[in-house]
């Protein structure tokens, strides 16, 4: 043969494994809907085992052969990755290697404290209550824990990752107070009573009238007496309350017990939405000091005592009614 022919012999036969590399990574087949999850420690190979397995790619090996010529081992993301459709081992490895993760989604409602939306967090999620704990310890180690979590729809991935969660909840109210004020102790001040307010009222009409009872009331140096914060300094000495709010309870002295001190209690007693952070920052421009449910799911306001024990009565009747 000659020696023209032999070398073209040769490249072809050097050629023809790169070719079928290339054919056999760039060909597309039907993935089946299935979930992948890629979790630490999974090495290139085992990733691959878990993708033939699951019937994404035909063959470990074109896929172990990409990662390791690409230089990519160190690139791939861990995660839930949902796979679909008509798919190749590039498709498959780009997939990975951006992250492309599958999302989930958890609601925090407002006015919960911390430690109940940990133990929801938990719930929602199906993780030990524990590593969420341990996240907050972590992200919170010399500071008091309630109402720095801003209650909203999260976005998150599997495996979860507590911190992750709950740093991106503080970062959300710190976003939201910053645009409220820029100092530090007002944002503290706001937190506070904008916890009293989302426990006070879940009208969102009202929110600002019971800014403005609490301002009112702090100008004149009157005691709030408001019942959520007497509720809360029990729960922080005891771990628990009945659900009964009793006359005892109103004198039973704690920090948070706003008919026995004066003034804003210590911390937040829950969590307040950004609707409440605004009330508080923005109380309406009225007189108003008392306010007591009305019947219908909202409040009767009043500016004196006189209006304030009218009103009163008409939710006692209001009750009576409705216990006969």
């Amino acid at each position: 043969m000659h020696k023209r022919n032999l070398v073209a012999a040769a490249i072809v036969v050097t050629l023809l494994p790169v070719l079928f590399f290339i054919q056999q990574i760039n060909s597309s087949h039907y993935v089946a809907p299935v979930d992948v999850a890629i979790v630490s420690g999974d090495a290139s190979s085992s990733i691959a085992r878990k993708l033939e397995g699951a019937g994404v790619i035909h063959s470990q090996w074109p896929f172990k052969l990409l990662v390791r010529f690409s230089g990519k081992a160190g690139a791939l993301k861990l995660g839930l990755y949902h796979f679909e459709g008509e798919m190749s081992t590039s498709d498959v490895l780009e997939k990975i290697e951006s992250g492309s993760v599958m999302r989930f989604q958890v609601t925090v409602p407002e006015g919960l404290r911390t430690h109940d939306i940990l133990a929801l967090l938990a719930e929602k999620t199906n993780t030990d209550l524990k590593q969420w704990r341990l996240a907050i310890e972590s992200l919170l180690p010399d500071e008091e824990w309630e109402g720095k979590l801003l209650p909203e729809t999260y976005s998150y991935a599997k495996p979860v990752n507590p911190k992750a969660v709950l740093s991106q909840m503080m970062d959300a109210q710190r976003k939201v107070l910053a645009s409220i004020t820029t100092n530090a102790l007002e944002a503290e001040r706001l937190r506070i009573m904008a916890s009293i307010i989302e426990k006070e009222t879940g009208v969102d009409a009202e929110r600002p009238l019971v800014s403005a009872a609490i301002h009112n009331r702090i100008k004149i140096g009157m005691p709030l007496q408001m019942d959520p914060t007497v509720i809360y300094g029990i729960w922080r000495r005891d771990g628990s309350f009945s659900g009964n709010i009793r006359r005892k309870d109103l004198a039973a002295d704690t920090p948070w017990n706003s008919y026995t001190r004066r003034g804003l209690p210590p911390t937040p007693i829950c969590n307040p939405g950004e609707a409440s952070l605004r009330a508080a920052a923005n109380p309406a421009d009225v007189s108003y000091l008392y306010f007591v449910a009305d019947g219908t799911g909202g409040h009767a306001f009043a500016t004196t005592h006189e209006e304030h024990q009218a009103n009163v009565q008409k939710w006692i009747k209001i009750e009576r009614q409705r216990n006969r």
